[in-house]
């Protein structure tokens, strides 16, 4: 069911006569707004594009989840078996628009928030959206999503580069680049998914640019998915999950030294714990040793129409694909009520709320082992749970 932006908001002054708003309608806002829904809580998603789903549908062609389809499920609506263990991105998409459609979720589009605040009498939230709409909630669900706004490094010499560049979230497929020379930046499984796609679709050259040489690992091995690793060692302490993992590494994954990527100093799950996943292998391993990805020093600059790497060396690549990451692009909705760290995080996830800010709660900005998806499901009822045991929301009418 969707509404206007205006009529979904409250008239009446008693604050128990107000909805939990959900900034963002991907995975997360709409597991969010279904697991409040099935405890009788009306909840309102607010979505600035005009579909659910929106980061995805951006998301290039190639990508498949990194996560098994049981396992990448929202809360009330399993993954049809159809899409295979490793969903494409196009299935995901329809996946969420069949789960708000099946879950009669109240969605409203084109609309989006720019504040928030708490109400005057301290009781709520005050939500600012576009057309200087001014919208009531008792709670607010923050679901904006990890991929928020592309991260490029302030590089010496980037304004005036003459080379065509461009943010890996511009990256859609290999056939404008076949015949061409790419380097790619950033090895990260955005990174190192394109590398491979490009030289599979034809690029006459790829380079990645690496700084920080990650962890791989297989996505499956004998069957096993790497993310049923990542939910049982979770919850261990770092150094035994680097022990084995180290151990782990050097039966299933190649020395690629000689390549370029040497083994990482710090263990898997500290790095994990710093922000750092690991890069799940699609092709790389095979296309670095093949030599049909090139591994090279970081990119410490550019000059005219060469980029300037971390090792002196000076190359002229035709397109430069920077897979440097997003930050979360909360500073200017929620700065300022102190829920955010130094570094722009949300100090408190899922059903914890910072100090200061009861009611107000967030989903999707961090980037754990076991899997996104997973989280966000797991994370909704959380979430849901807490909000109606702090009352004064509004219900939805009984049948």
């Amino acid at each position: 069911m969707t509404e206007s932006p205006t009529s979904a908001q409250p008239t009446a002054p008693n604050p128990a006569d107000r909805p939990v708003y959900v900034i963002g309608g991907g995975p997360g806002g709409l597991a969010a707004a279904y697991a409040l829904r099935a405890r009788g809580i009306r909840a309102v998603v607010l979505e600035r594009s005009d579909r659910v789903g929106a980061s995805w549908r951006r998301h290039y062609d190639r990508l498949r989840l990194h996560t098994t389809r049981r396992l990448s499920a929202l809360p009330g609506l399993p993954m049809p078996r159809r899409f295979g263990r490793w969903p494409a991105r196009d299935d995901v998409v329809r996946y969420l628009e069949k789960y708000a459609e099946h879950h009669r979720l109240e969605i409203v589009t084109g609309v989006e928030v720019s504040r928030v605040e708490r109400t005057p009498d301290g009781t709520g939230w005050l939500l600012h959206a576009t057309g200087g709409r001014e919208l009531t909630g008792a709670a607010v669900v923050v679901a904006t999503g990890y991929n928020h706004t592309p991260r490029v490094p302030d590089w010496p010499g980037r304004d005036t580069y003459t080379g065509e560049f461009l943010h890996a979230s511009a990256y859609r497929a290999p056939k404008p680049y076949a015949g061409r020379d790419v380097l790619v930046v950033g090895v990260g499984n955005t990174g190192a998914e394109i590398a491979v796609d490009l030289v599979e679709g034809g690029a006459a050259r790829v380079r990645l640019a690496v700084r920080t040489p990650p962890h791989i690992v297989r996505r499956s091995t004998a069957g096993w998915p790497a993310q049923y690793s990542g939910v049982l060692v979770r919850r261990l302490p770092a150094g035994l999950v680097d022990r084995v993992s180290r151990v782990q590494a050097r039966v299933a994954i190649p020395d690629l030294s000689a390549h370029g990527l040497p083994r990482p100093d710090a263990g898997l799950y500290t790095r994990v714990r710093e922000g750092a996943i690991p890069v799940q292998d699609v092709g790389l391993i095979d296309a670095v040793r093949e030599g049909k990805v090139e591994v090279v020093a970081a990119v410490e600059g550019f000059d005219g129409r060469e980029v300037v790497l971390a090792d002196g060396a000076r190359i002229t690549p035709d397109v430069v694909i920077a897979a440097t990451g997003y930050v979360r692009g909360l500073e200017s909705l929620v700065g300022g009520l102190g829920v955010l760290d130094g570094r722009g995080r949300p100090v408190a996830h899922g059903a914890r709320t910072a100090p200061g800010a009861p009611g107000l709660h967030f989903t999707g900005y961090t980037n754990p082992i076991s899997g996104n998806l997973r989280e966000l499901a797991l994370d909704a009822e959380r979430i849901a749970k807490a909000v109606a045991r702090a009352g004064g929301v509004s219900r939805l009418p009984t049948a």
